[in-house]
């Protein structure tokens, strides 16, 4: 009997799943370039669209350097998208946070993502709820 780890199935799911991230990171790049934007920019805006925060939770969700992410918020800075402000709760501590500008345009980069948004349309209520959260499941 084959491992669970190398059945068919089990090799065909991860394959799928591979083909999804790609998929889903070549239109996330193509819609950032749209907005003059890398990929990376657009992830730290499009984080930073649901709250503001620290650099180093942002490199902490985005799995990075946080040398990295200061140089992606200068960026985003200097274009006018993010700005940086302190944190309330702790006045030595620099937020970053986006402009009305860089809720704009996070706002349109998400609009621009129709790879998921179509293929999950023609699933019901139940299915996207079952797919949900057997994708949570396997995220622990």
């Amino acid at each position: 009997m084959p491992s669970r780890r190398t059945d068919p199935l089990t090799l065909e799911v991860v394959e799928l799943i591979g083909s999804v991230v790609a998929r889903y990171h070549e239109e996330y790049e193509d819609a950032a370039a749209s907005h003059q934007l890398t990929g990376a920019q657009a992830r730290v805006l499009n984080l930073l669209s649901l709250e503001p925060m620290p650099m180093r939770r942002i490199a902490q969700q985005l799995k990075c350097e946080p040398s990295n992410i200061t140089g992606i918020v200068d960026r985003l800075e200097s274009r006018g998208l993010v700005e940086r402000r302190p944190d309330p709760a702790d006045r030595r501590v620099k937020l970053a946070a986006p402009t009305q500008e860089g809720l704009q345009t996070a706002d349109r980069l998400r609009e621009s993502l129709d790879f998921a948004r179509e293929p999950l349309a023609g699933l019901s209520t139940a299915e996207r709820a079952a797919l949900r959260d057997l994708l949570k499941r396997m995220l622990g």
